[in-house]
């Protein structure tokens, strides 16, 4: 496996990794991914990093989006990282979480931060195991089309850079 960073040729790859996480109901209360234009607006440039196999097939990927446009948020963002459902398990997440927060913080980000159902104990304890803390729970925060409208919570999670003070 190897990480680098996401190129527009793997448009097609990254968003039916997306779909298959909007698909098990569980990754976001999005139920479609978004065309690549939107995806790409969206999300940092340096801070997008895709997991290849050794024929060159993504895996899966890390994205960074900023949270706020306001100057004091500035080192404060929030991920999300998806990986091919074939896959769970054999560390392609946790080499995704890692080069995100290399990349993170060598440009002076000092906090990520993300929602994670709390349903998705796969993804909380990857987290967990990258640093990340749950800082609490956003109770009934949103109605989850894919769950017959169901009001859904979600963890609150982040991690704070030790090296940006």
């Amino acid at each position: 496996m190897k990480i680098r960073p996401m190129h527009q040729d793997d448009a097609d790859a990254v968003l039916a990794i997306y779909q298959a996480g909007l698909d098990t109901g569980h990754a976001s209360f999005e139920t479609k991914a978004p065309s690549w234009a939107a995806f790409d607006a969206s999300k940092l440039p340096a801070h997008r990093c895709v997991a290849v196999d050794g024929d060159g097939a993504v895996t899966g990927w890390v994205a960074v989006c900023p949270v706020s446009s306001r100057p004091v948020y500035a080192g404060v963002v929030e991920h999300s990282v998806y990986v091919d459902p074939t896959l769970h398990g054999q560390g392609v997440g946790r080499a995704l979480l890692a080069a995100m927060i290399a990349s993170t913080e060598a440009a002076g980000i000092w906090t990520i931060q993300s929602g994670v159902f709390p349903e998705n104990a796969a993804s909380l304890a990857l987290h967990r195991r990258a640093g990340f803390r749950v800082v609490g729970v956003r109770e009934r925060v949103g109605r989850h089309a894919a769950h017959h409208g169901r009001w859904r919570d979600v963890m609150f999670i982040e991690r704070r850079s030790p090296a940006i003070i």
